[in-house]
C-alpha cells in the first residue's frame, strides 16, 4: 500500500544570480513499511527533497508538484494544518545532532515539548514516554540521560536522542537525513541496526538519505540515485549493486575504498562519466576493469616496504603518556587521571603513511596534538628527525613547526572566513620568512594551488566560495606550503562525500610521491586507513591494540576490538547487517 507519493516535484530558489532549479521533476513512491535509500553527492537535491516533504524550506523556495500523504497533498495545506503532520505523522532525523539540539535545554525536555504539543498529555506522562523512548533507542541510564545537556553526550548518543525525538509521536514515516555521517563505523553500524529494529517493530516507512552507497546498501529495500536534481537510477538493492546502469551510479559504487583490494589509486566518478552540456555520458570503462588496472602488484608492495624500512625513523615515540587530571580530584589526596595516551611506542619512517585507526575517544587526536607539542606529554619521549623535542618550549618548537604540519577534519573552521584563500596560503611563508618578497610568495602559492587541483583565479576568493572538497584542497596546500617532512592528516576526509573523498585520497597519494612526504593518517574508518597506510596502528582507550601491515590486521585481527572495527565496515548489502 502506497503511503507517500511524490509526483513531478520541482523546487527552485530565487538567488542573487537568478533562479536555481534544485529539484527538476522527480517521482517517488513509498510503500507502508518500506525503506527507500536516497543517495547522491552534496548538491544533488537529497536534503532539499526531504525538507520539501516536511515543508521546511526557506521562503525564497518555490515548490511545484504533489506530495501525497494518505491521499492528502501536503503542499496544499496551510502552515497550521501542516503542523498536524510535521513531527507527528512524519518524523525527521537531521544530519548534525549538535546543531539540531538546543545546547541550553536538557535532552529530555526537548522531547517532552514535542510530545505535549502533539499528543496533548501532561508533563509527567510526557516524561515517562521520553524515558521509554531513551530505553528503546538504547541510551545508557535513560532517566539520568533525561537531565543531561547535549554537550555531555557522545556523537552516537546525541544521534540516538535525535532518533528518540523523531519517534516521539509515533510517526508513520521517518526521514533520516545523513544520520551517520562522520560517526565512528561501529556507532554507525549500531545506528543502522537500531533504525532497522525500530522500523520493523513499529511497521513504519523510512526514507534514508546518504552520500554513501555502501551505507544505503546496508539498510534500504530500494535505492534512488540523485544527480543535480534528477533521479538518474532506481531499483532494488541487488540490481543496483550488481548491475548498475547509469555511469554516475557506477562511479559512486567504485570510489569507496574496498578493504578486500589493494589499489594504487581509487576510481572516481570522472572515470565513468563524461559531462557534456550538463548531461552525463558513460565512458567505456567498467568497475572491475578499472580496479584491475589500479591493483597493486605484491612485488611492488614488498619492494616499497623494503625501501621505506631500510631508512632511520623520522619520528620515534617512546612510552608516551598524556594524562589529564579528572574533575573532583584536584584537591583530593588521591589524584585520578584520564589516560588519553597511555604508554604508546611506535616509529614512523620517511616516505611512509602510518595509519592510525580507532573510535572517537581512543586517543588518536590527543596523540597527534602531543606529537605536535600542542599538548604537553605527561611522560615519555618524542624524537623527531633525530632530535628529542619532548621538553622543547614554544620558542624552541617554532623553527620545527614548518617541518610538522597538520590537516584538520573540518577545513571550513580551519580557514579564516574574512581572509582570502591567497592570504591564508601565503601567511605561513610570511611567518617563516620564506622567499624574498610577496610576488615570489604569490607565484609559489599559485603553483602549489595548481598542483592540488585549484586555479590561479581562485587566489583572491573567500572560503565560503568553495565546495567542501575544494576547501580540503586549500588546507592541504597550506600544509604543503612550508615543504614539511611530516604531515598529520586528522580525520581529513571523514565528512566528505565518498566521491570527493576518493579525489582527496588520490591527491594525497600523488603529492606524497611528488614531494616525498611522510603521513600520519588518522581516521575512524578502517577501510580508508587500509587503503592509505603502509602500516596501521589500532588504538583503544589510549593504548595500542594492534600494529602491523593493514592487510594482516584486516584479514586476521588478533584483538576483539579490532574485529569489531573490521565487522563494522559497510559492505554494501542489507543482508550483512541482519
Amino acid at each position: 500500500m502506497q503511503q507517500l507519493q511524490i509526483k513531478n516535484l520541482k523546487v527552485s530558489f530565487n538567488t542573487e544570480n537568478g533562479v536555481f532549479n534544485a529539484i527538476k521533476g522527480i517521482d517517488i513512491d513509498i510503500n507502508k513499511g518500506e525503506i527507500i535509500g536516497l543517495v547522491g553527492e552534496s548538491g544533488s537535491g537529497k536534503s532539499v527533497s526531504s525538507l520539501a516533504i516536511m515543508r521546511l524550506l526557506d521562503k525564497n523556495a518555490s515548490i511545484n508538484g504533489q506530495i501525497l500523504f494518505s491521499d492528502i497533498d501536503l503542499l496544499n495545506l496551510t502552515e497550521k494544518e501542516m503542523q498536524k503532520y510535521r513531527g507527528n505523522r512524519i518524523g525527521m532525523i537531521f544530519q548534525e545532532p549538535m546543531t539540531s539540539l538546543n545546547p541550553v535545554i536538557i535532552c529530555g525536555k526537548q522531547i517532552t515539548e514535542s510530545i505535549i504539543l502533539h499528543q496533548k498529555v501532561d508533563k509527567k506522562t510526557a516524561k515517562e514516554k521520553t524515558i521509554q523512548l531513551f530505553e528503546e533507542v538504547k541510551l545508557p541510564e535513560p532517566a539520568y540521560t533525561f537531565n543531561k545537556y547535549p554537550h555531555e553526550l557522545s556523537g552516537g548518543q546525541k544521534q540516538r536522542v535525535m532518533i528518540a525525538m523523531a519517534l516521539a509521536c509515533d510517526p508513520d514515516i521517518l526521514i533520516a537525513d545523513e544520520p551517520t555521517t562522520a560517526l565512528d563505523v561501529t556507532v554507525q553500524k549500531s545506528i543502522l541496526e537500531l533504525l532497522l529494529k525500530l522500523k520493523t517493530e513499529r511497521n513504519m516507512s523510512l526514507i534514508f538519505i546518504s552520500h554513501d552507497l555502501a551505507v544505503i546498501g546496508e539498510i534500504a529495500d530500494k535505492i534512488l540515485v540523485m544527480y543535480k536534481g534528477n533521479i538518474v537510477e532506481q531499483g532494488n538493492i541487488e540490481d543496483v549493486f550488481l548491475n548498475p546502469q547509469h555511469p554516475y551510479t557506477k562511479g559512486l559504487l567504485a570510489c569507496r575504498p574496498s578493504p578486500e583490494l589493494q589499489l594504487s589509486k581509487l576510481p572516481t566518478i570522472s572515470d565513468f562519466v563524461i559531462s557534456e552540456n550538463n548531461e552525463l555520458k558513460s565512458t567505456s570503462l567498467n568497475i572491475i576493469d578499472l580496479q584491475k588496472k589500479y591493483t597493486l602488484k605484491q612485488d611492488d608492495i614488498v619492494s616499497k616496504r623494503a625501501k621505506i624500512y631500510a631508512e632511520k625513523p623520522l619520528l620515534e615515540i617512546k612510552n608516551l603518556n598524556t594524562w589529564f587530571q579528572k574533575k573532583g580530584s584536584l584537591f583530593s589526596a588521591k589524584k585520578e587521571y584520564a589516560k588519553a595516551v597511555n604508554g604508546v611506542s611506535f616509529d614512523v619512517f620517511p616516505g611512509e603513511t602510518f595509519g592510525l585507526v580507532g573510535e572517537s575517544g581512543c586517543g588518536k587526536t590527543t596523540l597527534s596534538r602531543t606529537i605536535l607539542k600542542l599538548l604537553e606529554p605527561t611522560s615519555g619521549e618524542i624524537i623527531f628527525n633525530g632530535k628529542n623535542i619532548t621538553a622543547f618550549d614554544a620558542k624552541q618548537m617554532r623553527p620545527l613547526r614548518k617541518d610538522i604540519q597538520i590537516i584538520f577534519q573540518d577545513p571550513y573552521s580551519s580557514l579564516n572566513p574574512i581572509k582570502t584563500v591567497g592570504y591564508a596560503l601565503t601567511e605561513p611563508l610570511n611567518v617563516h620568512s620564506i622567499l624574498e618578497n610577496q610576488q615570489q610568495r604569490k607565484d609559489f602559492i599559485i603553483n602549489l594551488m595548481e598542483k592540488v587541483g585549484l586555479t590561479a583565479e581562485q587566489f583572491n576568493r573567500y572560503p565560503h566560495e568553495f565546495s567542501g572538497g575544494q576547501r580540503q584542497r586549500i588546507v592541504i596546500a597550506r600544509a604543503l606550503a612550508l615543504q614539511p617532512k611530516l604531515i598529520i592528516c586528522d580525520e581529513s576526509v571523514s565528512a566528505l562525500d565518498v566521491s570527493v573523498q576518493a579525489q582527496v585520497l588520490n591527491l594525497l597519494k600523488d603529492l606524497q610521491q611528488q614531494f616525498n612526504l611522510t603521513y600520519i593518517f588518522i581516521s575512524h574508518d578502517m577501510a580508508v586507513v587500509k587503503h592509505m597506510a603502509d602500516r596501521m596502528m589500532v588504538m583503544n582507550q589510549g593504548k595500542i591494540e594492534e600494529l602491523g601491515y593493514p592487510e594482516d590486521i584486516y584479514n586476521n585481527p588478533q584483538k576483539e576490538y579490532t574485529q569489531r572495527l573490521v565487522n563494522a565496515i559497510p559492505k554494501g548489502l542489507k543482508s550483512t547487517i541482519n
